[in-house]
């Protein structure tokens, strides 16, 4: 009990940490990544930028370690489904690790449009506008697209199982169907990802990882859903 009672207590700090960096690395990114004289902004704002792009990797720390957390109670309902949320939060992962490096790149692009004095800008607005693109497309495909299928997976097996209340789990299913639909209608064009129909769509499985993590931290997984997936898990391993 006591391990299961601090493994709830470190998902839930995990997905508390993973949104709170999520958001400060977002924020921190602006001088780099908005208005037109970026390439001077970026270099002038160094350390911000850094320090944002650390923020984004204590999200990816995090989002890894939700998922390698939760995989010993989600692979006794369906070990199948519990690896496939594990890859896939891995994927998520190293979707968001490549944004990071694409602006970060972009930091020494500015750098070494500043140490140039008065350069030909074309060029450097070039690799500018490209750098930018990996960034806002893997923004899209790690914390919407990617996000959504793994969400489903847990939350789906938490619905199954009991391990929480059902309507965190049917509240984190809505919100994976609702921002995985938004990564369609973002890469399809029909509107940007920083919208009101964007915020709109990402709002039910913002809302579900912090009732759960709170849940989780107040009163941990259901023990009597555990106990019943260890019977259960026996009992396979004896056939």
């Amino acid at each position: 009990m006591n391990s299961n009672r601090k493994a709830a207590k470190i998902v839930g700090v995990l997905f508390i940490l993973a949104a709170v960096t999520a958001v400060i690395g977002l924020n921190l990114y602006d001088p780099v990544l908005n208005g037109p004289d970026y390439l001077v902004k970026g270099s002038e704002h160094a350390n911000q930028v850094i320090l944002g792009a650390v923020m984004e990797l204590i999200l990816v720390v995090s989002a890894v370690g939700t998922a390698t957390t939760m995989f010993p109670l989600l692979r006794q309902y369906n070990e199948t489904i519990a690896l496939w949320h594990v890859c896939f939060r891995f994927l998520e992962a190293i979707i968001i690790t490549v944004g990071v490096i694409s602006v970060l790149s972009l930091l020494t692009l500015s750098r070494e449009f500043v140490a140039a004095g008065a350069p030909d800008s074309s060029s450097f607005h070039s690799s500018g506008i490209i750098l930018k693109a990996i960034h806002d497309w893997t923004f899209m495909l790690g914390p919407l697209f990617m996000l959504g299928i793994n969400t489903v997976m847990y939350s789906y097996i938490f619905y199954k199982t009991k391990l929480v209340p059902r309507f965190i789990s049917i509240l984190g299913m809505t919100g994976a169907t609702c921002v995985f639909v938004c990564s369609l209608f973002v890469m399809f064009g029909v509107f940007p990802q920083i919208s009101f129909w964007g915020a709109v769509l990402a709002v039910p499985v913002a809302a579900n990882e912090m009732i759960l993590a709170v849940w989780l931290l107040v009163k941990g997984f259901n023990e009597n859903a555990i106990t019943t997936l260890t019977l259960k898990s026996k009992r396979k391993a004896t056939i």
